[in-house]
């Protein structure tokens, strides 16, 4: 039954239900308590965008007006969340809630959100120096780091020293098709839907290779131009007192940054069609990495300094009066007519 694995995945995530009131719809006071509930969560993790209009946690009241103000805030937290089913999204989100099995979309679109932000935030707190090595002698390297991770996701012990990585591997991938039906449907479709052969595949490759030369030439030009700034920084009076605490609040974050991208043909199979949906720049999730203090700063009025030839008119000769010597008419330091001879 889709209720009893709905009810399991809450059960992992330590939410305790019954199978049959995972079922009902936002008139039952459970449902909403229990959707509120997931909703706090993601909220705390972080997994809302902060605040956009309309994105408000979810609220377990009860009373007449309940069920309305339940689904005026629902539709504003599927908004922050990018839900992808629009019949829940829709203006008719009310009625959709009433039909069967609705419900049980709702709840798996919010576990499934809370498991992604717990994973996210167990990767960004965890201490990724002190994982132990696979096997003995090798360094803790990225791709070592993210073995690890996918482990502890999937819930799977560590794997004992001198492990095989092929049969690692075959445990991974057995875990992972353990799980895959309880997952929605289409929620793990890949953005590369069509097959691809050799030649495709090369030219695929040779793309990317050439992607990535542009790529790391633009962020050498960024790199530059970010060390100049820097380094002019050194030059105000101020810097002689504050230099070495520049230093040492600059130097790590400037380390950390390479030309080099990490990005390969293997990002591309592991893409999933959410991947496609295009967030606006102005929106709340795209500001958090781009606002700071100094977006808050007015200039104030600055000279002109010109650059627009289209606004310019072409200048005018300058026209002297002709004289009376016969000579010609004269525009600036040229002079028309004939010269009269000198006498001799």
């Amino acid at each position: 039954m889709e209720g009893e694995a709905v009810a399991r995945d809450l059960l992992a995530l330590g939410y305790e239900v019954l199978p049959e009131a995972v079922s009902r719809g936002a008139w039952c006071s459970d449902f909403r308590a229990l959707c509120a509930r997931l909703a706090a969560e993601l909220a705390t993790l972080g997994a809302l965008e902060q605040r956009e209009e309309g994105a408000e946690v979810l609220s377990a009241r009860d009373g007449p007006a309940a069920e309305d103000e339940f689904l005026r805030q629902l539709a504003g937290l599927l908004r922050a969340l990018h839900c992808p089913d629009r019949a829940l999204c829709g203006e008719g989100r009310a009625l959709a809630l009433r039909e069967p099995g609705a419900g049980l979309r709702l709840l798996r679109f919010l576990c499934s959100e809370l498991q992604a932000a717990r994973l996210l935030c167990l990767q960004s707190s965890q201490d990724l120096s002190c994982v132990p090595p696979l096997r003995e002698g090798t360094e803790g390297t990225g791709v070592v780091q993210e073995l690890l991770l996918t482990l502890q996701a999937l819930g799977m012990p560590k794997p004992m020293p001198r492990t095989p990585a092929s049969q690692l591997l075959r445990e991974i991938h057995a875990k992972i098709s353990e799980l895959l039906p309880s997952m929605p449907p289409g929620s793990m479709q890949p953005l590369l839907s069509h097959p691809l052969d050799s030649p495709q595949w090369e030219a695929l490759d040779s793309l990317s290779q050439s992607l990535t030369e542009q790529y790391g030439c633009r962020r050498c030009l960024l790199l530059k131009r970010l060390d100049l700034t820097t380094a002019a920084f050194h030059w105000s009076d101020r810097a002689e007192t504050q230099g070495e605490a520049m230093k040492a609040v600059l130097i790590p974050l400037r380390e950390l940054l390479t030309p080099e991208s990490d990005v390969s043909v293997a990002h591309v199979l592991a893409a999933r069609a959410d991947l496609s949906r295009l967030i606006p720049a102005t929106s709340v999730a795209a500001r958090r990495g781009t606002s700071c203090a100094i977006n808050k700063v007015l200039m104030g009025n600055v000279p002109d300094r010109g650059g627009r030839p289209n606004e310019l008119e072409a200048p005018m000769p300058i026209w002297q009066k002709r004289r009376e010597d016969g000579g010609g008419w004269k525009s600036g330091h040229q002079r028309w007519g004939h010269k009269k001879k000198k006498k001799k």
